[in-house]
């Protein structure tokens, strides 16, 4: 993995994610180490980012390396026009490794091929969200004690979703069985589909979130994302599909656990947060062990 960028996650092997997850579970127990002592990231954040970029953030800082970048392309050259390809060209001379997210799909592809240092896509448009895929996989392996056989919900928006693009790739690995919850205009984009079904797996779709529940070992919900929308009105047709609640629980496997990547709307009550299945927030949190992981095994340290 060392210098190596990681911008799908068909980049990385099953053994190599398998590898990484061990790693972070090495750094949830010793979080605190200076092992980047001298490396600089870059975070170039072309859209809004919270758990992202600060979890990423706080991997470097926690193993002693240094950050700069920016997360609003309005304090950047950006805004004067300049190209992505000069603003990575640039920017790869002042660090040693480049975390990315924009809006546009394929962008952060375009930028590996022309940096001189590796590049972590952290989002590209509806595109791929690998290192969220990583800390998800972790998330359930974590609360599960395995990755094999069982039977995840997707809810919300699996059209627009790159954390369920990504996250449903990966698990085409481990025999799983798909539940796929959406409105009729958001269900998950056949090419996806495809590569489920060319893996011999099963997936079932619902429009009606209490159908899937029952089945459930993790409840993966998303919120419906207004800014993948070009129409308002599409928008508003759509944004309250769905809200989990805690009485929708009560029929629940007992191992189950709800994750969702964040931020969230409305689509979880806070009724949830205080229930044995809710796992979101931890969930952000090994955010920063898996990318710990990452770091370490990019730079090949």
């Amino acid at each position: 993995m060392k210098n190596r960028s990681l911008i799908s996650i068909d980049d990385f092997s099953k053994e190599e994610f398998i590898k990484i997850l061990d790693l972070a579970e090495e750094f949830e127990k010793n979080p605190n180490q200076r092992i980047l002592e001298g490396k600089v990231v870059a975070t170039l954040f072309f859209e809004p980012s919270t758990r992202t970029r600060l979890s990423f953030e706080s991997a470097v800082n926690r193993l002693g390396g240094r950050v700069i970048g920016f997360s609003d392309v309005a304090s950047s050259s950006v805004k004067k026009g300049e190209s992505l390809k000069d603003t990575i060209k640039t920017v790869a001379n002042y660090c040693d490794l480049i975390v990315m997210r924009h809006p546009v799909e394929g962008s952060a592809r375009f930028a590996s091929e022309v940096s001189s240092v590796p590049i972590i896509n952290a989002g590209d448009g509806a595109n791929q969200h690998p290192t969220q895929c990583l800390l998800d996989l972790y998330s359930i392996r974590k609360t599960q004690g395995t990755l094999d056989d069982l039977n995840v919900a997707f809810v919300g928006d699996l059209k627009y979703g790159r954390t369920v693009h990504s996250l449903s790739i990966a698990l085409t690995q481990f025999n799983t069985t798909y539940h796929l919850v959406s409105p009729q205009e958001l269900k998950l984009p056949s090419a996806v589909k495809i590569y489920i079904k060319d893996r011999k797996l099963d997936y079932f779709q619902y429009t009606d979130l209490t159908e899937a529940i029952p089945k459930a070992d993790i409840l993966y919900v998303t919120r419906i994302q207004r800014e993948r929308f070009s129409e308002p009105i599409e928008y508003e047709k759509v944004k309250n599909s769905y809200n989990l609640h805690k009485g929708l629980l009560e029929g629940a496997k007992p191992n189950l656990k709800v994750l969702h990547p964040l931020p969230r709307v409305n689509e979880i009550d806070e009724n949830v947060d205080d229930t044995k299945q809710a796992y979101y927030f931890q969930q952000a949190l090994n955010g920063v062990y898996v990318r710990q992981a990452i770091l370490k095994a990019i730079l090949g340290l």
